[in-house]
């Protein structure tokens, strides 16, 4: 006969969900959705690619092994959250970033933004996203240094002094009225629509090649670790306002220039869609992209600043609760009163 009472059950709130998804298996779906791109950063910028971001990785994990060491919490460092955080950094930083600096961003990413909030799905902005934008505002002309992968490689160690530099493809596209229409008119000569879709441009480390960005993309959507919603609607935004405002060219080369473009398809894909500071609703999804489309698209029309991923998304990602609050569905079998009741309460 069964003791009943050596039994433990647990009971939780429902609904009771069963899955066989965890955080590790989730973040480990993400990482091999970026190892295309940075498979692609080492063939076009050297083997400083492979190792800057093996540093941050590093550098993640210790920051956050040590701070719940130090913290006497339980360790994290398995969920290999802090993994695709040192690995979304090294991707949004130029190839030729000292590792000293990238160990830095790596501190206030994990320390300051994620643990001293509680940890995972406690931070309220994105860990990597908030690592550059305190790099660039503290060592902004390493941070805005981009080689020309087609001169040159970045060296494993030493001076970077001799290595060739260019202009990512969003300066060519910045000013107005007759400088814009020059510098485009460079741009275009010196990269085509391909160029810029394979990724055979300069920029940070992870954010050059869109097609490989694309296909990790869609490798998580395909694992349904992400939606479509923000993604698309992030996309989209940009693609409508970008076609309909050309400011150079073309309609349809001024948009697809504007897509292929800078850090547009990593932060889509890869930084719009964190859990822990983008909605829980699909409608909500769709508004946030939305709204991060329509910031990068101000913020490069008529900001100082030529890319505008990284503050976009991090602005929306103040905006998460309020979009939340809105978009959720109706419950049904609940009046209004009842609503005023438990408001009041």
């Amino acid at each position: 006969m069964t003791d009943y009472k050596n039994l433990k059950l647990i009971a939780t709130s429902s609904p009771h969900i069963r899955a066989a998804e965890n955080t590790r298996s989730i973040m480990l779906d993400v990482i091999v959705a970026m190892l295309p791109a940075l498979a692609w950063a080492v063939w076009m910028f050297g083997f400083k690619a492979l190792t800057l971001t093996a540093v941050s990785v590093a550098a993640c994990m210790f920051w956050e092994w040590l701070y719940r060491n130090l913290m006497h919490k339980p360790q994290s460092v398995g969920d290999l959250s802090a993994v695709v955080t040192g690995m979304l950094l090294a991707f949004v930083s130029p190839v030729t970033t000292p590792y000293w600096m990238i160990i830095i961003g790596a501190f206030f990413a994990i320390v300051v933004v994620k643990q001293l909030f509680g940890g995972i799905g406690k931070n309220f902005v994105n860990p990597a996203l908030a690592g550059r934008a305190f790099l660039l505002g503290s060592y902004a002309g390493v941070m805005t240094t981009w080689i020309d992968p087609a001169a040159n490689k970045a060296p494993l160690f030493g001076s970077t002094a001799d290595i060739v530099t260019s202009a990512t493809p969003l300066a060519f596209m910045k000013g107005t009225g007759d400088a814009v229409a020059t510098s485009f008119a460079e741009l275009t000569g010196k990269y085509t629509v391909t160029d810029m879709f394979l990724g055979n441009i300069g920029g940070s480390l992870g954010e050059v090649s869109a097609l490989c960005l694309i296909l990790g993309g869609a490798y998580l959507i395909w694992r349904k670790v992400i939606n479509w919603q923000t993604p698309v609607g992030y996309i989209g935004t940009v693609a409508v306002l970008t076609f309909l405002f050309p400011k150079a060219g073309t309609n349809l080369e001024w948009m697809l220039y504007s897509l292929f473009g800078g850090g547009l398809m990593l932060g889509a894909f890869f930084m719009a869609t964190d859990y822990a500071t983008s909605p829980v609703t699909k409608k909500g999804q769709l508004v946030f992209g939305i709204g991060c489309g329509l910031f990068t698209v101000f913020i490069r029309y008529f900001g100082s600043y030529n890319e505008g991923v990284c503050y976009s998304i991090m602005v929306m990602n103040l905006c998460v609760a309020l979009i939340d609050k809105y978009t959720k569905p109706a419950r049904f079998g609940v009046v209004k009163s009842d609503k005023k009741e438990a408001a009041a309460k």
